[in-house]
């Protein structure tokens, strides 16, 4: 093993931990060593393909690497990754920190305790459109974001807020640098026991406006967000790593000014910034605290479509409305 390399480890074989398996297997910074999943056969198929050892608990994965990847359902990610921590490693977790804002602040507290890199994976940080995007704010005033995605297996352990649209809420978090001091929110459940679709408006001290819709049932893959601020409107693309901004100039003349983005797979550089930072000893650039504002954020809009979900449920009754079972396919 070389000196230079961070020796990683991923916890979980599923869909993601594939993606970061792939993705320190081609690192330069980093040198991919094992895997633990508790579906055995997952794990081999997975050490197989990707050239690693798959190891017998995670206790076996922990002494073997300087971090890990937490890659597991979002349950777990508290308990895996603190047991992570506590055995020395610096630990990349996946986005949502945690179930509950509790198990967030006890992951912050034991990386701090034991002088461990905790990084969490909201990955959206690490697109080079957002990057433009993020270097021509000055004063935005309203923000309008979508992100749609075809219905999946995957994430079904949280709703849509959690699984996509809490993206979104840490690059609003980043950008206004406040919490928002009114939110509204309707979400309801399609395909799912939890809400598949979702609607947001914030507002922010200022009185900056953000407008966010989230769902996982749509028929189409979007991932926009555009933000207005004085004589200028900016557009990024997630999907396709495009920015560009529309500004009025001193002589009232409409310019189109595309942002010259070079895409870059955002995991890959993510990675990147993780094993700096545990290389540097450096803050992370997602840190426990910042996710565990994102986190919050995300559990008031859920109690607010609790609030609507009631209004729903009440309206259904009093019309003595029943689906009954799904249609035949």
């Amino acid at each position: 093993m070389s000196e230079q390399k961070l020796a990683m480890g991923v916890c979980g074989a599923g869909v993601f931990g594939r993606n970061h398996l792939r993705v320190i297997r081609e690192s330069t910074g980093a040198e991919l060593i094992g895997l633990f999943d508790t579906d055995a056969a997952r794990a081999a198929a997975a050490a197989a393909e990707f050239g690693c050892k798959a190891f017998a608990s995670l206790d076996d994965l922990a002494a073997a690497c300087r971090a890990a990847v937490v890659a597991v359902p979002t349950v777990a990610h508290r308990e895996v990754a603190c047991r992570l921590m506590e055995s020395g490693l610096d630990v990349l977790v996946e986005k949502p920190i945690a179930v509950t804002i509790e198990e967030a602040r006890q992951m912050t507290a034991c990386s701090s305790q034991h002088g461990r890199i905790l990084q969490v994976g909201h990955l959206e940080r690490f697109n080079p459109a957002v990057e433009a995007a993020r270097r021509l704010v000055t004063v935005p005033l309203f923000f309008e974001i979508h992100r749609l995605s075809v219905f999946t297996p995957r994430s079904l352990d949280v709703d849509v807020v959690l699984d996509l649209m809490i993206h979104d809420l840490d690059i609003l978090l980043s950008i206004t640098g406040a919490m928002p001091t009114e939110v509204r929110a309707a979400g309801i459940p399609v395909l799912s026991e939890k809400a598949d679709i979702a609607n947001v408006r914030l507002t922010f001290p200022g009185g900056c406006i953000a407008n966010l819709t989230a769902s996982r049932v749509s028929t189409e893959r979007v991932r926009k967000l555009r933000y207005f601020q004085p004589r200028q409107y900016v557009s990024v693309d997630y999907a396709k790593q495009e920015c560009f901004s529309i500004a009025v100039d001193e002589k009232r003349q409409v310019k189109l000014l595309p942002q010259g983005v070079t895409r870059q797979e955002p995991l890959k550089r993510q990675l990147e910034s993780f094993a700096a930072a545990s290389r540097d000893r450096s803050r992370p650039q997602v840190d426990g605290e910042a996710a565990t504002r994102a986190l919050e954020l995300a559990t008031w809009i859920e109690a607010e479509m609790k609030d609507h979900g009631q209004v729903v449920a009440k309206t259904l009754a009093d019309a003595s409305i029943h689906l009954g079972p799904p249609p035949a396919l």
